[in-house]
């Protein structure tokens, strides 16, 4: 599987990575690293305790991370419930949570196979 491949898995755009990092190397280090970044976690217990301030801040994380990425589909779900949440706790919080989880599992699904596929 290519990285081009993976971004057409995941929903992102690797145009728009490529123009942001000079390299397929440099994309790759950054993709992988996804893998470990916590706040998606942090984000769903935030959801679960209803915690706004956490929540806002994980889902903010994963917006910039997703932008930075070019990881399109799950930077604008993240950013509806970044957006939703950033004034305090609303109660769309955990319906707006559900495609984000559909979004980073995608995401997650498709970088774990790109690095079984090419042993990264």
């Amino acid at each position: 599987m290519s990285l081009q491949t993976c971004y057409e898995a995941l929903g992102g755009s690797y145009d728009a990575v490529r123009q942001r990092l000079p390299s397929d190397r440099m994309v790759q280090k950054f993709v992988l690293k996804f893998l470990n970044e916590g706040s998606y976690d942090d984000l769903v217990r935030a959801i679960e305790a209803k915690d706004a301030e956490t929540a806002f801040r994980a889902a903010h994380t994963i917006k910039g991370v997703c932008l930075n990425l070019s990881f399109d589909k799950l930077h604008d779900s993240s950013d509806a419930l970044c957006e939703a949440l950033r004034h305090g706790w609303t109660d769309e919080a955990p319906k707006l949570l559900e495609p984000v989880r559909e979004d980073y599992e995608r995401t997650i699904a498709a970088i774990r196979a790109f690095a079984a596929e090419t042993g990264a």
